[in-house]
């Protein structure tokens, strides 16, 4: 570690940047579930970062540098590369503490995390198709105006007030035998796991990283054999960092037990669970952690174990997509296109063996004018609610049974 980490990353730190989040952050419910530990062979206790201020934690990091900050910097404002969650944290942080923010995101960012942005009170510029040109033109417009940069993972203050998330969930649970959480640019691990392991050394920390941007898993596993590794395409936008810090990864190589992968599908299924059972909105990133419990990248059976559920700022597009695809993989939606007869009658007779079935319609679309369509038929695409995927299967079998042609259907 080097001697600025070592001098300035420490539990005096973090505390110190707790007292100074007090009445700013919500201190959010470390939640024990049963349907999560009935699931994974784990005790889970879900840390509900998800329902902190601005959607996330970013907050806690950002208004700790801020509060750092003597006059003359506050003068000049402050300044951060964003697509997201470190975009709303940092606006919302400079605004509580009355100085200026100017905030820099792609031009492809979504209009409602902009809007968010905005809303929390920064300026907002847009410059650049990707993170990587948002950040250099933020970094030259903070040459311009002098306004402090406010890097969002590798920086002491930022990493101290994330790492207050470490004191509170062992103040939760002070017997906690494991934490689970996201990693990206590495922040909220390296603070975390800081403060877990310094307070209970026993302890396990474990990283989870999304198959597409492994970064700090190949540096962690030493795989990596020419330099980063490619910009990947993921649902956990979050975490999606080809570079993490320096400082992070220092302390992620002294306090951290274990990193491992998970993939989008995996992510998307913890994200449908938690939609459904916990009745919790979280998005890629925040799910990562559970997503590897659930499909056994990580084994502690009965480990009281905290997963840090690290946000919540989902686009509502994306959750109805993974709703949709996650009905169907678990056999609760059918779609599929039958042959028929085109003469009177065939439709509703296909319709009352459905329902005899105790298939429920969604929609149902004929079509007799396709090419490929044989004259005299008509193709119907219908999407039907089913129990299970044993219902799914069955509603297939009477469909074949009574002499109907299955033109196509997804599983």
């Amino acid at each position: 570690m080097t001697a600025r980490a070592e001098g300035s990353l420490n539990l005096k730190a973090i505390q110190q940047a707790a007292r100074r989040l007090e009445g700013v952050i919500h201190p959010t419910p470390l939640d024990f579930s049963a349907t999560f530990s009935r699931l994974t062979g784990s005790r889970v206790y879900l840390k509900l970062e998800n329902l902190q201020k601005t959607g996330s934690f970013k907050i806690r990091g950002a208004y700790n540098k801020i509060c750092t900050l003597d006059e003359a910097s506050r003068q000049k404002g402050v300044i951060a590369a964003s697509a997201g969650n470190h975009a709303q944290g940092v606006a919302s942080a400079a605004t509580y503490a009355g100085i200026a923010s100017l905030i820099v995101m792609p031009e492809n960012a979504p209009v409602s995390k902009v809007t968010a942005t905005q809303g929390y009170g920064a300026r907002v510029v847009l410059a650049g198709e990707n993170y990587d040109q948002a950040f250099n033109h933020a970094l030259a417009l903070q040459k311009e105006t002098g306004a402090v940069f406010i890097h969002s993972f590798d920086d002491p203050e930022i990493i101290a007030g994330q790492g207050t998330i470490g004191l509170e969930l062992l103040a939760a649970v002070p017997d906690l035998d494991a934490v689970v959480a996201p990693v990206g640019g590495g922040g909220l691990i390296a603070g975390a796991a800081l403060a877990a392991k310094t307070i209970r050394p026993a302890v396990q920390v474990i990283g989870v990283q999304a198959e597409s941007a492994p970064a700090v898993y190949q540096l962690f596993h030493q795989t990596q054999k020419s330099g980063p590794p490619p910009a990947g395409r993921t649902i956990a936008d979050g975490i999606n960092v080809r570079r993490p810090g320096k400082l992070t990864r220092e302390l992620i190589a002294r306090f951290v037990d274990d990193v491992v992968l998970v993939d989008d599908e995996e992510i998307a299924e913890a994200i449908l669970l938690l939609l459904e059972r916990s009745k919790l909105m979280v998005e890629g990133a925040g799910a990562a952690g559970l997503a590897a419990l659930l499909a056994g990248k990580i084994f502690l059976p009965e480990k009281k174990t905290a997963v840090i559920l690290s946000g919540g700022n989902v686009d509502i597009n994306l959750i109805s997509i993974i709703i949709e695809r996650g009905l169907v993989k678990s056999g609760r939606r059918l779609l599929v296109s039958v042959l028929l007869p085109d003469q009177p009658g065939s439709l509703s007779r296909l319709l009352a063996l459905l329902a005899a079935a105790r298939a429920n319609l969604i929609s149902v679309s004929h079509d007799r004018i396709q090419p490929e369509v044989p004259i005299k038929e008509a193709a119907v695409d219908l999407v039907l609610e089913t129990r299970d995927a044993a219902h799914r299967q069955l509603i297939l079998d009477t469909l074949v049974q009574n002499g109907y042609k299955l033109k196509k259907h997804f599983n």
